[in-house]
């Protein structure tokens, strides 16, 4: 069985790293054999647990990412060939190195490194601290936008390239990419879908995480909506460094008033979802034993680690397609069609999905956002036809 696999997202500053470390350890001390890793490249892991990388404690592994050594191994004959090529137009190797250097590399190779572990068969548990959310969306997304582009250009890349290796070689004098190298891009995308297979699969869940205040919820609510679309699932929303109620204090009166009205406001955007609280610590929580203690208030009674409930957020019938956006605007979501793509935009993310073949050949018949879920209906004739 594949092992359950969850990512904490949230603005930066929210204590998403306490709350992966808290549920990690949590994990590990009821025997599950547990990896903690993180797409961030602040890498506060090992800070909020107080180890360096490796076996921190029985059954909890502590994974922090070697990009220089993963980067080889999955882009090498990619980065081999950018670097001949600078070197050739006469740019020292120094300067050829940094500039191939990918942006965004640490991350895209942490979801590389994330499915290894995952097929290895050695982990129940893996979580996932990832990056503030607006990073964490555009690597979730990743994925797919790379396939629409991989599905689309590289036939024709390879046809262009064997026709214009001569005049490359013989003009431009630079070498011209070769099969190997064309070849390391495929295995490099076929790397990232099965990533997102991983993650948009049944024992994968993203855990959304906030503090009670205004700014931190709304982003909140976008990130919610933005997930639904790119097809994650999310199964808990983690309010953090909550004030409990009680004090004669009047500042922290008003602190207590003023974050008790943002939860309730919480409460009802995240229906659907758990609302777990962490109350404000009067220490910060550093080391295995405070973040065991962390989880175990956090989650309570109920169980962080069973599977995700309910459906996935795309789902697509014989003639429907129902997509969950909840907390969605309806003034934000735009719905277009083109050939046998759909392309739903919610906000300022955007999905392109390939339609299956049965609804590819159809007329859209109408289209509606309500309570959160779009539903696209589709004509029973062919779009040849009708």
């Amino acid at each position: 069985m594949s092992p359950r696999v969850l990512l904490f997202t949230g603005k930066g500053g929210v204590g998403k790293t306490t709350a992966a470390a808290a549920t990690a350890t949590l994990a590990a001390s009821r025997g599950m054999k547990t990896l903690v890793v993180s797409t961030d490249t602040a890498h506060s892991l090992a800070d909020a647990l107080a180890v360096e990388p490796g076996e921190v404690a029985p059954g909890l592994h502590l994974h922090q990412v070697d990009t220089q050594r993963t980067l080889e191994r999955h882009w090498g004959e990619l980065q081999d060939y950018a670097r001949g090529v600078l070197s050739e137009l006469g740019l020292d190797e120094v300067t050829s190195e940094e500039i191939t250097v990918l942006p965004g590399a640490e991350e895209v190779i942490a979801l590389l490194e994330l499915r290894e572990h995952a097929r290895s068969g050695r982990w129940d548990v893996i979580v996932v601290d990832c990056a503030p959310t607006a990073e964490t969306l555009r690597l979730l997304a990743l994925p797919e936008a790379l396939d629409w582009h991989v599905n689309r250009l590289l036939p024709v890349g390879r046809r262009l390239v064997r026709l214009v290796a001569p005049f490359v070689r013989g003009v431009a004098r630079v070498s011209a990419p070769g099969e190997e190298v064309m070849s390391a891009g495929e295995r490099f995308h076929r790397g990232l879908m099965e990533v997102r297979e991983l993650l948009t699969g049944d024992r994968s869940s993203v855990r959304l995480v906030l503090t009670p205040e205004s700014v931190v919820l709304a982003e909140a609510r976008r990130t919610l909506t933005s997930l639904n679309l790119y097809g994650y699932r999310v199964d808990g929303v983690i309010a953090n460094r909550v004030f409990p109620p009680g004090g004669a204090d009047e500042w922290r009166a008003q602190w207590v008033a003023a974050q008790s009205r943002l939860l309730a406001e919480a409460e009802q955007s995240f229906a659907s979802l758990p609302v777990h609280v962490v109350p404000y610590l009067p220490a910060e929580p550093v080391g295995r034993q405070a973040l065991t203690e962390v989880g175990e208030r956090l989650y309570g009674g109920s169980d962080p680690f069973a599977p995700p409930a309910g459906p996935p957020p795309l789902r697509m019938s014989a003639d429907e397609l129902t997509l969950d956006l909840p907390g969605a605007d309806r003034a934000e979501v735009d719905l277009a069609r083109k050939g046998d793509e759909l392309i739903v935009t919610a906000g300022q993310y955007r999905r392109i999905l390939a339609l299956p073949a049965a609804l590819a050949r159809r007329k859209i018949s109408g289209a509606a956002l309500r309570d959160g879920v779009l539903r696209v209906a589709f004509s029973p004739g062919s779009e040849s036809g009708s």
